[in-house]
């Protein structure tokens, strides 16, 4: 049996006065994942996990994001 890996599509937009684009890095394993944080509440909602840069392209693509308006968090 082979298994084969499912492509992630995302597509969507946010409320740019409510929400912020955000990738979270972990200091420990290096793991990113990308997401909206809440300015009001600073509560994260994370929507993928990056593992290559075609990975942060489609998700700066799917929300019309350019590079530099996302935070990075560690």
């Amino acid at each position: 049996m082979f298994f084969h890996k499912k492509k992630q599509e995302i597509t969507g937009s946010y409320d740019r006065t409510k929400k912020i684009p955000v990738i979270r890095s972990s200091i420990c394993t290096g793991e990113k994942v990308a997401g909206f944080k809440d300015i009001a509440t600073g509560k994260f909602e994370d929507l993928l996990c990056i593992r290559t840069d075609k990975d942060l392209e489609l998700f700066l693509k799917s929300y019309g994001i350019k590079e530099e308006e996302i935070k990075k968090e560690y």
